[in-house]
């Protein structure tokens, strides 16, 4: 290449960022700001975690109802992210984008000024909901915009920023409800995202480029709905059957679970044999990498919503620390997170498939030593000595986190990356809700026996799945630094 041409190229490539997003491109710190757009709604799925007793004390919440704060959050972020996709491709990213975003910024100021638990559940839904239109406009943005090396650069970093989110939630959760800003208690975690995310809105406005799909597939409402409502009918009764002793209802929602998947799987797969594409495609699902790395993904993500629901009641109100000291304790594991998920994209395109067995190992360890510690020292258990164990948990976390994000794509035909990344998501969050509703009302039935009991005999039964992973990862794909880019996302 001549210097001339060299020259030519720099002087059309724009030099700020609303020059880049005026010429349908992506300045790099549009990304970071897209990165910032989806960091707040990530967060705030872990942030009520600390503040649960909190929130417990001052609207005199039942059990189910502080469930239903965290997992209610997850139903509707999972049941609607595919379609949060769809209509970003139909009626443009941007658009969707910038709304979505004010709208999760409307239901934190209702869910940080709620007058009751009904209130707060009600807006932590809409949160939920609106959270599910902005993060597909997140990861299509990049695909349409950044060319393969940055696209799998800015894939890596909201791979990290999905797990960040997640370990520093409870942290700053922790320091606010802390702080207890003019006796607020634990409304600063909803009403912080208010000035974060006016500002992100601001910035995004200018700086993110307008783009849709050429030719947008269709709104599968009978997929939409027929998913929605199988996840609702498992959910809801998981969280509330036990504190309500099991009413007629909750039996009849979880015999409605099987009928309901089946109805829609047909719906789909009659839908993908019309031509149509549906909101999930059979034939999708049957790709080795899909269908096998989406049931580890769901397996890791009811052990991940497990562990951060139930450790963050264990320090509070088993060891009766405080917020601050809740939050504090994640800093290890934080800090692990952070590092492993810089580490592990160059680990993983070196040694692949055993990375990912690896990450297992090492996450299984840390739970096994902070069981140990729990158990033997309770109640004076310290957070010096749950440091070490965390931190192992949170580098192997971020090894599987990481691993199970690019294997799954990788058989995915690039015209339908976007859906098999709206799967993906999808999949995560539901694990995510689902962990919450499972083992954690099994804590929830334990702990008023015993704390540490209750503790060790959740995290057994995470300790099972991680080591089921650390074998099962040698059923999926191969991938090294050969295999290329993955898809990520398309209209």
């Amino acid at each position: 290449m001549t210097s001339s041409t060299r020259s030519a190229q720099a002087g059309s490539r724009p030099t700020s960022p609303a020059a880049a997003a005026r010429a349908g491109g992506l300045h790099p710190f549009g990304v970071l700001i897209l990165l910032g757009g989806a960091f707040l709604p990530i967060m705030d799925f872990f942030i009520t975690n600390v503040a649960l007793p909190s929130i417990d004390t001052s609207l005199h919440a039942s059990a189910p109802a502080l469930e239903l704060v965290v997992a209610g959050y997850g139903v509707a972020y999972a049941s609607l992210l595919v379609l949060g996709g769809r209509l970003g491709d139909r009626f443009g990213r941007r658009g969707s984008f910038l709304g979505a975003l004010a709208g999760f910024v409307l239901a934190s100021a209702a869910c940080g000024l709620a007058p009751d638990a009904g209130m707060l559940i009600a807006a932590r839904i809409v949160q939920g909901a609106t959270a599910a239109l902005l993060i597909p406009q997140v990861l299509a943005t990049f695909h349409h915009t950044l060319e393969q090396e940055r696209r799998t650069r800015a894939l890596a970093l909201y791979g990290a920023t999905s797990g960040i989110a997640a370990v520093v939630g409870q942290l700053v959760g922790g320091l606010l409800v802390s702080a207890n800003i003019a006796g607020t208690s634990w409304r600063p975690i909803f009403l912080v995202n208010v000035p974060i995310g006016l500002v992100v809105l601001l910035v995004a406005a200018r700086v993110m480029p307008a783009t849709r799909s050429a030719h947008p597939p269709g709104i599968d409402v009978p997929g939409t709905v027929g998913f929605a409502a199988t996840l609702a009918a498992l959910l809801v009764p998981l969280t509330e059957g036990h504190a309500l002793r099991w009413p007629w209802w909750s039996w009849l929602l979880l015999a409605l679970v099987v009928p309901l998947g089946v109805g829609t799987y047909i719906a789909e797969k009659r839908a993908e044999a019309r031509g149509e594409v549906p909101l999930l495609p059979p034939s999708l699902l049957r790709l080795p990498s899909m269908s096998r790395g989406l049931i580890m993904l769901l397996a890791f993500s009811i052990g991940f919503g497990d562990f951060m629901f139930v450790f963050a009641l264990t320090v509070q109100d088993g060891l009766h620390q405080d917020a601050l000291h809740g939050g504090l304790a994640i800093v290890p594991m934080a800090v692990l997170f952070l590092a492993g998920s810089v580490a592990s994209p160059r680990i993983i395109n070196r040694f692949g498939r055993a990375a990912i067995s690896a990450g297992a190992v090492v996450q299984l360890t840390g739970l096994a030593a902070l069981v140990a510690v729990l158990v033997t020292s309770w109640p004076h258990v310290s957070l010096l000595a749950m440091a070490a164990p965390l931190a192992l948990v949170g580098a192997g976390q971020s090894m599987l986190f990481t691993g199970f994000f690019r294997s799954v794509l990788t058989d995915v035909p690039v015209q339908l990356g976007g859906i098999g990344s709206g799967v993906l998501i999808t999949v995560q969050q539901s694990g995510l809700a689902l962990g919450v509703a499972t083992l954690g009302t099994l804590f929830l039935t334990l702990a008023p026996h015993s704390y540490p009991h209750a503790f060790a005999t959740v995290e057994y039964v995470q300790i099972g799945i991680v080591a089921l992973l650390a074998v099962g990862a040698a059923a999926l794909p191969r991938f090294t630094q050969a295999s290329g880019d993955v898809p990520v996302i398309d209209g």
